[in-house]
């Protein structure tokens, strides 16, 4: 197997690719991959989901006896946790946003997108939470190694027409990466094993 990344070159007896279908769609490769797998990377989009944490003097949710966890299907934001530090000053919620909704707060100018979110937070919070110190965002359709996030879909049909290519190896190439994963898809643990899994398999059929 042979890898070119630029100007750099790399040999190996397998290969794991680790990245979302629809990424490792844009590798070029040499044979190409076959049809089927190849059908995969082409309907196996990235989730929509932007990510926002709201800084504040002090968790002021925390004296009125909430959690700062909250769900909703109104939003623009869908869920929120108190992700403050421990035994650190200032209050953080983290809050997001999922599929329409984001892609509707995308499309706004930053200052409107800003005082979007801010009312969204005040809606579950109270006016206090309109107020933060900062907004810091984080929208991963927008970063150019995930595409999106947390993870690719498969549309209705998909599944069953080209599901099976999933974690087919092709040749010497094995496949990795959170989506192939039986248990904690779209999650940390899900890629570990995911990686453990593709890693026998290559040692596998060298042995």
């Amino acid at each position: 197997v042979r890898v070119r990344a630029g100007r750099e070159a790399y040999r190996g007896d397998a290969v794991v690719i680790a990245l979302a279908p629809t990424l490792a769609g844009r590798i070029r490769y040499d044979p190409p991959l076959p049809p089927l797998r190849d059908g995969l990377t082409q309907r196996m989009p990235m989730g929509v989901a932007l990510k926002v944490h709201a800084l504040y003097p002090e968790p002021f949710w925390r004296a009125d006896g909430r959690s700062g966890v909250s769900s909703t299907d109104t939003g623009p934001l869908t869920e929120t946790v108190d992700n403050s530090l421990p035994d650190a000053p200032g209050g953080v919620l983290t809050a997001f946003s999922y599929g329409a909704q984001a892609r509707g707060l995308r499309r706004l100018p930053q200052d409107a997108r800003r005082d979007a979110l801010c009312e969204a937070l005040a809606a579950i919070f109270g006016p206090a939470a309109a107020r933060p110190d900062d907004l810091v965002e984080y929208d991963w359709s927008a970063d150019e190694w995930t595409r999106g996030c947390f993870c690719g879909v498969l549309p209705p049909g998909a599944w069953c027409a080209y599901g099976p290519e999933l974690r087919a190896p092709v040749g010497r190439v094995h496949w990795a990466g959170t989506e192939t994963a039986t248990r904690w898809s779209g999650y940390l643990e899900g890629a570990v094993t995911a990686g453990e899994r593709a890693a026998a398999e290559a040692l596998a059929q060298l042995g």
